[in-house]
């Protein structure tokens, strides 16, 4: 099957490189062996501060085999959570203060573990107005002209419209130069290593690449969620390689292909949808597996330890979350596990089981998958032929000279034996 690819645009200040590799095994040099800690959750700033229990579990961190941690939006926002971005340049949140972000960044840089920040610059909140913008000042010329405030003086959107705050006009050279020095004092203070971005299909991609490429960003991903049909998985997958072309592959994004592709399976038996038509993996990490950050749940699909959901929640199967992660865990991508699976739901000692059969055997984001079995019942596959897994209830077995690193209830883990 032909992944059509696209040529993006260039708009003022952006050259277009060539895309990502294709090939069957989509092996890359130098695998990228990173496993990803989602560190917060809806309502983690009910714990106040959350930075101190971040700082607290760093070492915990590092020793389950986590090395690297996505942290929440940093800033001041009108919603605790902070995703209604108000004082940009202000570090005091319902997270905790500005002092208390950077003890826990240090924890995390101590324990050998890089952190990025969640990014949100698709739009903003006034300070008591709809868009009196302070700290960095910006004036109406900042708001798209199409934003509902209907005051707004600048540019039409360039992406996708969001009704609950300001869509700010990114074609303004002064406003990517004020979000250039944001994330720049970001990175010296304090201390972040990358970020996540914050509904990426709200502006142009274009912009995004400008600003991780001036940031000096050492990893960065975005969120594209796009209507999910399980019929189309392609259209899908294929939607986040468009994407990702138009950033040159600089910027990953989260693999909501597999996300919905699994836990379909996982509910029905339908294994065989995890295999596509060319015998690869059908999520996105079949196509671009190095730029697929993998995941069960986040802080939108997922439930907190409270067990309630966001209104546009989409939760994985909760008696079948370990069986996720022993697909993400043993797969190549870059797997994100989410917090209160770890440490809320008493799952730390498992998940930390599959990461360190992960790590025995080699598997990184570039890894070769070869599925042995994708039917009603049953999924199995071989990665980089030093570790096999196992989904389903129907019975398998990779055969002689494999030892069992993990299992549980529809999942088995092997390692090749030395």
């Amino acid at each position: 099957m032909s992944v059509r690819k696209i040529a993006f645009a260039a708009v003022l200040f952006l050259s277009v490189l060539p895309s990502r590799p294709e090939g069957l095994l989509f092996a890359a040099s130098g695998g990228d062996a990173t496993v990803m800690m989602q560190g917060f959750h809806w309502t983690s700033w009910k714990k106040s501060p959350w930075w101190g229990e971040v700082r607290y579990r760093a070492a915990e961190l590092s020793a389950a085999g986590i090395d690297l941690v996505w942290l929440p939006p940093p800033s001041d926002s009108l919603a605790p959570e902070g995703y209604m971005p108000r004082r940009l340049e202000v570090l005091d949140s319902g997270y905790g203060t500005a002092a208390q972000l950077a003890a826990a960044v240090k924890a995390l840089h101590g324990s050998g573990i890089r952190v990025i920040a969640d990014i949100v610059v698709n739009h903003r909140v006034g300070v008591d107005d709809w868009a009196d913008f302070a700290a960095p000042a910006w004036g109406p010329d900042s708001v798209c002209s199409d934003d509902e405030w209907g005051k707004g003086q600048g540019a039409r959107d360039t992406g996708k419209g969001f009704h609950a705050a300001r869509d700010i006009d990114h074609t303004k050279p002064y406003v990517r130069e004020s979000v250039t020095r944001w994330l720049n004092s970001l990175r010296d203070n304090p201390g972040f290593d990358g970020w996540r971005y914050d509904y990426a299909r709200g502006f142009s991609p274009a912009y995004m690449l400008a600003y991780n490429r001036a940031s000096g960003a050492a990893f960065s991903v975005a969120e594209i969620w796009d209507d999910f049909d399980p019929a189309r998985p392609d259209a899908h997958r294929q939607a986040a390689c468009d994407w990702m072309d138009a950033v040159n592959g600089e910027i990953k994004v989260f693999d909501f292909t597999t996300k919905g592709l699994l836990q379909q399976a996982v509910l029905s038996g339908e294994y065989w949808r995890l295999a596509d038509s060319a015998g690869r993996p059908a999520g996105l990490l079949g196509w671009w597996p190095a730029n697929s950050v993998t995941f069960i749940d986040n802080h939108d699909t997922g439930p907190s330890p409270d067990g309630k959901v966001q209104e546009r929640g989409w939760p994985f199967p909760s008696d079948k979350v370990l069986a996720g992660y022993a697909y993400i865990l043993t797969h190549p991508g870059i797997p994100c596990v989410y917090w209160p699976h770890f440490f809320d739901w008493n799952l730390k000692a498992q998940i930390t089981g599959l990461i360190k059969a992960r790590s025995a055997a080699g598997v990184t984001a570039s890894s070769s998958v070869k599925i042995a079995r994708a039917e009603r019942g049953l999924y199995a596959a071989y990665v980089d032929g030093a570790l096999a897994v196992k989904l389903g209830d129907n019975p398998w077995s990779p055969g002689a000279g494999w030892n069992k690193a993990a299992e549980g209830a529809g999942y088995a883990v092997w390692t090749r034996q030395e």
